[in-house]
């Protein structure tokens, strides 16, 4: 019991040290590396949780694939255009007055405990294996729709190599 609320913490610090880090660098790559750790911190808590599937899920879907597609737009943009554009600095006084407003909600609801939710979480002994029924529903119930699905993220991804080649 206390291993699990040790990992927990280690989790959540770094998923959200992560995230601070992956908004406040300047450095586009650098904030694509650290918007990894965090998603993989999140994996992490949902393994804890034993959300097998959306572990899995979280490693190879976003982690593994999102996060590439979002290196591949990072070398593909002329980011020494963006650097000379103009920032956004006026605007400093709204994201501290956003940034109040939500540490305000947050102090709301951490005040309000977990009591006023009225959550029940289940016990993980009665936990069904939800891979595998997921796996059974999605292959057998929607074989079609997830097929098709299949076929237009790779008619998408053709489209961006297309769009991203360079006319010699």
């Amino acid at each position: 019991m206390m291993l699990d609320s040790i990992l927990f913490y280690f989790f959540a610090a770094l998923a959200v040290g992560s995230a601070i880090l992956m908004v406040t660098r300047r450095n586009a790559v650098h904030s694509a590396v650290f918007l990894i750790s965090t998603l993989l911190a999140i994996a992490g808590i949902f393994l804890q949780l034993q959300a097998e599937f959306l572990f899995v899920v979280q490693i190879i879907l976003y982690v593994g694939g999102i996060m590439v597609l979002f290196v591949f737009v990072i070398m593909l943009v002329n980011l020494d255009v963006a650097v000379r554009q103009m920032k956004f600095n006026r605007q400093s006084w709204v994201a501290g007055l956003l940034a109040l407003v939500l540490g305000g909600l947050a102090v709301v609801v951490y005040r309000s405990g977990g009591g006023a939710f009225n959550l029940m979480g289940a016990p993980a002994t009665t936990m069904p294996p939800n891979a595998e029924q997921v796996g059974t529903v999605l292959f057998q119930k929607y074989f079609l729709p997830f097929e098709i699905a299949s076929i237009l993220l790779l008619v998408a991804m053709i489209g961006a190599v297309v769009m991203a080649k360079r006319k010699i």
